[in-house]
């Protein structure tokens, strides 16, 4: 029977798992910890239901929705409410709203006349050369100048990867936004004739993709597919070494060696530096240390509905660096699914450090408090005490696809080419969202079993 490797039991080594399984391949899922879902976990107290990490999973893949009804849970699958769908951006120190349309736009506060003027002259701006790489910073500033990347791109770019727009690459942390350019010559052009292509494909912006969680948080998720997978996760197992052989891939973990097939690496990159790799072609993944990956806090607050100005009708708010405020930005939970609080209660989650400012993870928990219900009570009204809290500290939260990244890329790909059998998938590869995540453990599995599955057609032809 054939049998696959995978170390990492965070959401992309458990959907490649999984997957492989449901094809008939034996599977064994090396986890280092003491349980499986990586950032994913959910905590439900006292009423309340907090996310340590992500909050919801965008729906931007047929594959997504394909794993909800194979796990058999489409029926506590919830789509976030339609009226939270209002973004805000701090500016001036008060939340303003995100237009939501080009007509709106036209009229938003957000934005000076100057800035609209300078995007209404987007689609002339000429394209990049192909091979040129460019930092986030510097496309946004060629093409929609200082005020978008100020007030749109780079609270954006600090709430969602935790990371600085001057050193980020445009190609590879944003490869779609540097294809609308390469292939339309202008983002606005792009979106409008993209449009086509992506239906055609079935794959969904994630501008515009639906948010998804379960009854019980996205630890219903992986509560699923670790029942699916019971007998098949070695937990607190942790990887020392893997052996390429003549019959395939030696795992070496907790004073034990089993040969397998092949061997999904789905562990983060700063994980996989120190892997003892012996194969036939020299491997070393010692430079995937140099991949920064930002410390991020996470802090879930409870209040009294009343103890609380702002409407929090909408997603959340960011908050762009020149604003000078402590928190990186704020989801309004309990806006975007129900049973995430009490009865006239709501919840807050908001996020300080990562590469805007590392330090603050390291301040006690009464100093993050401290500055995160400071803010709070400026953007947002709050006042009185929390009814409810939560703390989570992630030391090395996102992986950044900076300046340079390709040859990370061009690495792996030459590693699964010289070396069959050993592949690589997860954040640090085909993106960082929970959504990419999932595609990419899911397409991590097709291949896989494509190569086993050969293997095993040559073998019987040999007998």
């Amino acid at each position: 029977m054939n049998s696959v490797a995978i170390i990492g039991g965070g959401i992309t080594g458990l959907t490649a798992a999984f997957r492989l399984k449901q094809r008939g391949v034996r599977v064994t899922v090396f986890e280092a910890g003491p349980r499986v879902g990586g950032v994913i976990q959910s905590v439900c107290s006292d009423g309340y239901l907090a996310e340590f990490g992500p909050n919801s999973i965008l729906e931007t893949s047929p594959r997504i929705s394909e794993l909800i009804r194979d796990l058999k849970l489409e029926s506590r699958r919830m789509y976030s409410d339609p009226r939270a769908e209002k973004r805000f951006i701090v500016r001036g120190g008060k939340p303003v709203l995100v237009p939501g349309s080009p007509l709106d736009f036209l009229t938003a506060d957000l934005f000076s006349w100057r800035a609209k003027a300078h995007l209404m002259a987007e689609p002339f701006i000429s394209r990049s050369g192909a091979d040129e790489e460019e930092s986030l910073e510097q496309f946004v500033l060629r093409r929609l100048g200082r005020e978008f990347l100020d007030y749109a791109i780079n609270p954006f770019v600090a709430g969602v990867y935790a990371g600085d727009p001057a050193r980020l690459s445009v190609k590879h942390a944003f490869p779609k936004l540097h294809a609308l350019e390469q292939k339309y010559g202008s983002l606005i052009r792009g979106q409008f004739l993209g449009a086509r292509a992506r239906k055609k494909s079935g794959e969904v912006s994630k501008q515009s993709a639906k948010k998804i969680s379960f009854d019980g948080g996205l630890q219903v998720l992986i509560d699923a597919l670790a029942n699916e997978l019971a007998g098949n996760v070695q937990l607190q197992s942790p990887v020392q070494e893997l052996e390429q052989t003549e019959s395939g891939w030696r795992v070496h973990a907790s004073g034990t060696a089993e040969t397998f097939d092949a061997v999904l690496l789905a562990a983060p990159a700063h994980k996989l530096a120190s892997f003892k790799i012996s194969s036939h072609n020299p491997i070393s993944l010692a430079s995937f240390g140099d991949i920064k990956y930002p410390p991020v806090t996470s802090v879930v607050f409870g209040f009294r509905r009343s103890d609380v100005e702002h409407s929090l009708d909408g997603f959340g708010v960011l908050v762009p660096e020149v604003e000078k405020l402590n928190i990186l930005g704020a989801i309004f939970s309990s806006s975007l699914f129900p049973h995430r609080a009490p009865k006239d209660h709501v919840t807050v989650t908001v996020y300080l450090g990562g590469s805007r400012s590392p330090e603050l993870v390291n301040a006690d928990r009464s100093t993050i408090r401290r500055l995160a219900l400071k803010d709070l009570a400026k953007l947002l009204g709050t006042k009185g005490e929390p009814t409810f809290e939560h703390y989570t500290t992630f030391r090395q939260a996102i992986p950044q696809y900076e300046i340079g990244y390709g040859r990370y890329k061009s690495m792996m790909d030459e590693i699964e080419t010289q070396s069959p059998g050993l592949y690589f998938a997860g954040h640090y590869r085909d993106g960082i969202s929970l959504s990419d995540s999932i595609v990419s453990g899911d397409g991590a599995a097709s291949r896989i079993a494509g190569f086993v599955e050969k293997g095993s057609a040559q073998e019987s032809l040999i007998v």
